[in-house]
């Protein structure tokens, strides 16, 4: 059976019938990596972060986690989702966690090969340490998504 090529109007057919959905791409995905790795690194070696994720009590660890979460949905709503509204939830859900998630492995990683995430002998120091870092880590990452 030959292919059909569309012309101009199938084009423009096809943007009124399937509006712009703003997708979570490999550009993105890079865009995000980078982004992280952008604020992890210097605030991942401090001393001061390190003795903060010892500190600092777990509610409050898991109150940075839920201000990060807020953050990104803020800016990924006004930045992407606003024109779509509710229609694409699915999609706005995936760019929030996908971003979070992202930047947490960032910072794990980096924090895993300067020795400061002791995943063996205290997952807990680790994962406060990792989460205190992502909080600024996801927004740099939130906003090198941005780019063009």
């Amino acid at each position: 059976m030959p292919v059909k090529k569309e012309g101009k109007s199938g084009k423009i057919f096809h943007e009124i019938v399937d509006p712009i959905i703003p997708r979570f791409k490999l550009k993105d995905l890079l865009q995000v990596i980078i982004g992280a790795a952008i604020l992890a690194v210097p605030i991942g070696f401090t001393e001061e972060t390190w003795v903060l994720g010892e500190t600092l009590p777990l509610v409050n660890v898991f109150g940075l986690l839920i201000l990060t979460l807020a953050f990104i949905s803020m800016f990924t709503y006004y930045q992407y989702h606003r024109q779509q509204g509710k229609d694409h939830l699915d999609e706005f859900v995936k760019r929030v966690v996908g971003t979070y998630l992202l930047s947490f492995l960032v910072v794990a990683v980096i924090m895993s090969l300067i020795q400061k995430a002791p995943w063996s002998v205290d997952w807990l120091l680790a994962f406060k340490r990792i989460v205190i870092i992502t909080f600024p880590s996801s927004l740099s990452a939130v906003i090198a998504d941005t780019f063009k």
